[in-house]
């Protein structure tokens, strides 16, 4: 057996080209083209948010959020990409590290008020919705509302996640999307922010297009160029067409993996009024020796897996202040990212999930 840890959807090339027909008919292949024009009309549509800025990657999009909303000292969490305390850093925004809960892998409300009581030059909280499962947002709320800080949410997995009945983009200062290859959507590179107020959406706009004010041509400060093109739009908008099929199949995937692991490993907590997109199957090992081993067996039986995420993110920014710690060092020591995508088959989950079970019904259960 050979499966892939990821594989992106391929746009259907006859689709395509009918959008890329467009692109080369108007001539118009950057700057708010009418591609990216529908592309973002047809995401808030989809997605349920207004004030949706598409941005040239998910990186950017971090950076961007942080700009427009002026932040220049953040807590955020040592749990997730790198991307998340990196594009801080690069915008020499001061950081420091809180912990996460132990059952949904998010970063800790009641942990990050603790910080923010200790530390009042924090001025806003980056949380991740960890492997597309949604923070406690409410709470998050209640805390950005006592301590008058921003709430930024990355929110590279979390494409089509709702909270209750409404996108939890909606919820924060501002969320932000990725649209990376190997993403739910994409647009090959690509990202995207939702902004709760529109004074920060239309400054973010400018700001992406070198400070230029689009519609008297002024520039209102210094920018940088983070628009996405018009033919990154055309893959955006026939990977769009498909896309709930391709979420359905993810979550079959997704359930398939957890009715076949459940009482076997440990699997976050799922957030009780969100649904899933299936953008990751992450478990927890008890130990390292454990983890090692089921990462051995699979590779051996060409079965690809990551750990994801490791390290975690205070061991790499050494130099930062951390509040606290435990969880996530504990997480990022033992967590495995199975194969997910859109390509695999009900058939690859039950061949994965077995392995795992011969493995671990030699010893105790979770």
């Amino acid at each position: 057996m050979a499966i892939n840890l990821n594989q992106p959807v391929k746009p259907n090339l006859q689709n395509l080209t009918k959008y890329l027909e467009q692109v080369n008919n108007s001539s118009w292949y950057t700057n708010f083209g009418p591609l990216h024009q529908q592309l973002t009309k047809r995401l808030e549509e989809y997605l349920g948010v207004s004030n949706l800025l598409l941005v040239s990657n998910g990186t950017l999009a971090l950076q961007v959020a942080y700009k427009a909303l002026g932040i220049t000292n953040a807590l955020t969490t040592p749990f997730s990409f790198v991307a998340t305390a990196s594009s801080l850093i690069w915008e020499n925004i001061e950081i420091s590290f809180s912990d996460i809960d132990k059952d949904s892998y998010n970063l800790c409300p009641e942990m990050a008020e603790l910080a923010i009581s200790l530390d009042s030059n924090i001025d806003a909280i980056v949380a991740t919705h960890v492997y597309g499962n949604p923070c406690n947002v409410v709470a998050f709320d209640q805390v950005a509302n006592r301590h008058d800080v921003k709430i930024i949410y990355d929110a590279a997995h979390a494409f089509g996640v709702n909270v209750g009945d409404q996108s939890v983009l909606n919820f924060g200062d501002a969320s932000t999307l990725s649209f990376h290859a190997t993403k739910v959507f994409h647009t090959v590179e690509g990202g995207a922010i939702v902004f709760k107020h529109k004074a920060d959406f239309e400054r973010a706009k400018r700001l992406i297009n070198f400070g230029i004010d689009t519609t008297n041509g002024a520039i209102t400060e210094a920018g940088i160029n983070a628009k996405l093109n018009e033919y990154q739009c055309a893959v955006g908008l026939t990977i769009l067409d498909d896309i709930e099929n391709v979420i359905a199949h993810r979550k079959k995937l997704f359930n398939a993996y957890r009715d076949g692991l459940q009482f076997i490993v440990e699997m976050p907590a799922w957030h009780k009024q969100a649904n899933f997109n299936g953008a990751y199957m992450p478990i927890k090992l008890q130990d390292i020796e454990q983890r090692n081993l089921i990462e051995s067996v699979l590779k051996e039986h060409g079965v690809q897996c990551r750990r994801y995420f490791t390290p975690s993110l205070q061991s790499i920014f050494n130099d930062k202040k951390v509040f606290s710690e435990q969880h996530s060092l504990s997480l990022a020591e033992n967590v495995l990212c199975l194969p997910l995508h859109y390509y695999m088959s009900i058939d690859d989950v039950e061949s994965v999930t077995l392995l795992i079970r011969k493995q671990l019904s030699k010893g105790s259960v979770v």
